[in-house]
């Protein structure tokens, strides 16, 4: 018997009535571990899969818990009514989470089972045997395009990125999918003119794409790292201005042809 509502999984959040990371008002499930350090994470409590210990004002708080897909969907489908009227649903967050391939494919299973979309925002970093047999589970597809050039990619993020722009390239032809790029605009890593330009050419070249998301980058999750005793790597790096982001956005429109947005 396939008993998928009792595999195991490590999360560390749980966020209700969420209208920024898929369509309609989402619960999103935050998965832990990452096997990439981008300087500017807002989540750095998501990136090591060990449970540890973060201050949070002034007090210790557990970051990290071991849990059922039951005792998951159990949140989830508290907010049915809210899924059906805005059509939302779950959305799957790290972290990474096909760092934890075997639990997030339950959670899928789980939801589109009981009738909810799915979403996943995700780096797409791991193996296309890791990535394939979750698509037929997943509504919306939200991956993160940092940069065209591999070396300023691992310099900024730890990794390289040629496994990533070939599974973008895979997602997309599969069509089994609504896959939407999403670009975290970082001052001093991508925040070019021509960066822009080259991941809207690359967007472009993809055979089904929804829409570019251009996120600015912010400094919300600087006080963290404090928390988890880290330096926070970004130093007094500011976030772009509406100006520019404004500008970065026109670049995008003009060179991809779908849907671009700010945030989102």
């Amino acid at each position: 018997m396939d008993n998928y509502m009792q595999t195991q999984g490590r999360i560390f959040d749980i966020q209700r009535y969420s209208i920024h990371d898929g369509k309609g008002i989402r619960t999103i499930v935050f998965l832990k571990g990452c096997s990439l350090r981008c300087r500017w994470c807002c989540n750095p409590e998501s990136q090591n899969y060990e449970i540890e210990t973060m201050t949070v004002m002034g007090k210790p708080k557990t970051m990290g818990q071991d849990v059922t897909v039951e005792e998951v969907m159990k949140t989830v489908l508290k907010d049915r009514p809210y899924y059906k009227r805005t059509g939302g649903g779950l959305t799957l967050s790290g972290g990474e989470f096909l760092n934890q391939p075997e639990f997030a494919l339950a959670l899928l299973r789980a939801a589109k089972a009981s009738g909810i979309s799915t979403a996943v925002e995700t780096t797409s970093r791991a193996q296309w045997s890791v990535i394939e047999p979750m698509l037929p589970y997943i509504d919306e597809y939200l991956m993160d395009i940092k940069h065209m050039n591999s070396a300023k990619h691992k310099e900024f993020t730890s990794q390289p990125n040629e496994l990533m722009l070939e599974n973008a390239k895979k997602i997309s032809a599969s069509g089994l999918t609504k896959l939407s790029i999403r670009v975290p605009v970082v001052p001093g890593f991508n925040d070019t003119n021509q960066e822009i330009r080259d991941i809207a050419a690359f967007t472009k070249s993809l055979p089904k794409v929804e829409k570019l998301h251009l996120l600015p980058y912010h400094k919300y999750g600087q006080g963290k790292y404090e928390g988890l005793n880290r330096p926070y790597l970004m130093g007094d790096v500011k976030s772009p201005t509406d100006e520019k982001m404004k500008e970065l956005l026109k670049i995008a429109t003009d060179n991809t042809g779908v849907h671009c947005q700010i945030g989102g």
